[in-house]
C-alpha cells in the first residue's frame, strides 16, 4: 500500500513515539486521525508540542483504547492503522499488572477487531524487544523465543500473538513492528536517557539502577522511519518484524558518552529501588535487523552519540519537564 494516498490512523499519539510518528505522517499521509487518551485537562500528551502548523492537519481525538465503542468510532474510514497505544513503564507493571492486561491486551482486541469489521487494509501492531527476554543468543532474530520476564512483556506477548491469530484467523491484513530500545526528543524521564541526561544536566550525582544491561538504542526518526517502511510493504503482513541497529551499548557505556557529550566524568550512585528484579532484570538485547532490511529496504541513519545530543539539546530548552527530585517509574 501506499500511504500517499491513505487515511491514517495513531492510537497512542500523545505519546513518545507516537507523537513523532504523527509528525511524520501529517508530511506522507492524505489525512491523519490521532488518538489521545481521555482526561479532564484537554491534554494531548506529546503532540502539545508538536509544530502548530503540523497539529492543524491532525484530527485529534480523546478516547480509551479500552473502549471498544470508542475504537470503532476512531478506525472508521481508515485505510491504515498504527496502533502505539500501550501501558508501556515495566517497574509499574509490578505495581498495576492488570492495568497492563486492560490496556495492552484488551486494548489490542479493540483495535484487531474494530480493523477487522471495517476492512482496514494495513494495520501496523507495535510490539517490544522485551517480548525476548534475557538473550538465549545475540544478535536477536524474530524466531527468539518469547519470555515473559515482566508483566509488561507478558502482555506485550499476549498482545503480539492475537495480532498474530487475526492474521492467520481472518487474514486480518497485520504487521507487527517490533521496536528496540527507542531514544529522543520528548522522551519522559521514565526511559534511562533522560534519566541520565537531565540529572547531568541539574549537576546531580546521576541516580541509576544496574549499569550492567545491554541495549540497542535505536533513534526515534529511525524508528518512525520504520513504521512507515512496514506498513507499507506487502510482504511484511503477517510477519513480526525487528527495528534495531544491531549495535549494543550497556547503561554504563552510556553514561560515559553522555559524559563526554557534556565535556567531564559523571558520577554515579546505584539506588536500589531501581534495581530490577534479578530474574526479571532483561540483560542484554541485540536486534538482528536483516529481516527488515530485505522486506522494506529500512536501515537506522542516527548514530548513538548523535541521537544523544539531540537529547541534551531538548533537556537543555526543556528543563520545566523533567524532574529530577523523583524516580520517575
Amino acid at each position: 500500500m501506499n500511504l500517499t494516498n491513505s487515511n491514517v490512523v495513531v492510537t497512542g499519539a500523545g505519546g513518545f513515539i507516537g507523537s513523532h510518528l504523527t509528525e511524520m505522517l501529517v508530511r506522507r499521509a492524505k489525512s491523519v486521525r490521532a488518538l489521545v487518551r481521555y482526561n479532564g485537562r484537554g491534554d494531548r500528551g506529546m503532540l502539545e508540542v508538536v509544530d502548530p502548523d503540523v497539529l492543524d492537519n491532525v484530527e485529534v481525538i480523546a478516547g480509551d483504547i479500552c473502549d471498544p465503542f470508542a475504537v470503532h468510532k476512531l478506525v472508521d474510514g481508515a485505510d491504515a492503522v498504527f496502533h502505539l497505544a500501550a501501558l508501556i513503564a515495566i517497574p509499574y507493571s509490578y505495581v498495576a499488572p492488570a492495568s497492563y492486561v486492560a490496556a495492552n491486551v484488551t486494548g489490542t482486541l479493540n483495535v484487531l477487531q474494530a480493523c477487522r469489521d471495517l476492512g482496514v487494509a494495513r494495520l501496523a501492531h507495535t510490539s517490544t524487544s522485551e517480548v525476548y527476554g534475557t538473550a538465549q543468543y545475540t544478535p536477536i532474530d524474530e524466531a527468539h523465543p518469547l519470555q515473559g520476564q515482566s508483566p509488561y512483556s507478558a502482555s506485550k506477548i499476549a498482545a503480539d500473538k492475537l495480532a498474530e491469530s487475526y492474521f492467520r484467523s481472518f487474514d486480518l491484513p497485520v504487521v507487527t513492528v517490533r521496536p528496540f530500545n527507542t531514544f529522543g526528543p520528548r522522551q519522559s524521564a521514565r526511559a534511562v536517557i533522560p534519566t541520565i541526561i537531565s540529572q547531568a544536566l541539574a549537576g546531580q550525582t546521576l541516580k541509576l539502577g544496574s549499569l550492567e544491561p545491554k541495549r540497542d538504542m535505536t533513534f526515534v526518526t529511525d524508528t518512525c522511519e520504520g513504521f512507515c517502511a512496514l506498513a507499507e510493504c506487502d510482504d511484511a503482513i503477517g510477519k513480526e518484524v525487528n527495528l534495531g541497529t544491531g549495535r549494543t551499548d550497556s547503561i554504563g557505556d552510556i553514561v560515559k558518552t553522555v559524559g563526554d557529550i557534556l565535556g567531564g566524568t559523571l558520577d554515579v550512585e546505584i539506588d536500589p529501588s531501581r534495581v530490577r528484579p534479578g530474574k526479571s532484570e532483561v540483560l542484554v538485547l541485540q536486534s538482528d535487523n536483516s529481516l527488515c532490511r530485505q522486506l522494506a529496504g529500512w536501515e537506522p541513519r542516527f548514530s548513538l552519540e548523535d541521537g544523544l545530543r539531540e537529547v541534551v539539546d531538548y533537556i537543555r530548552a526543556n528543563p520545566d519537564r523533567y524532574r529530577t527530585d523523583i524516580y520517575n517509574v
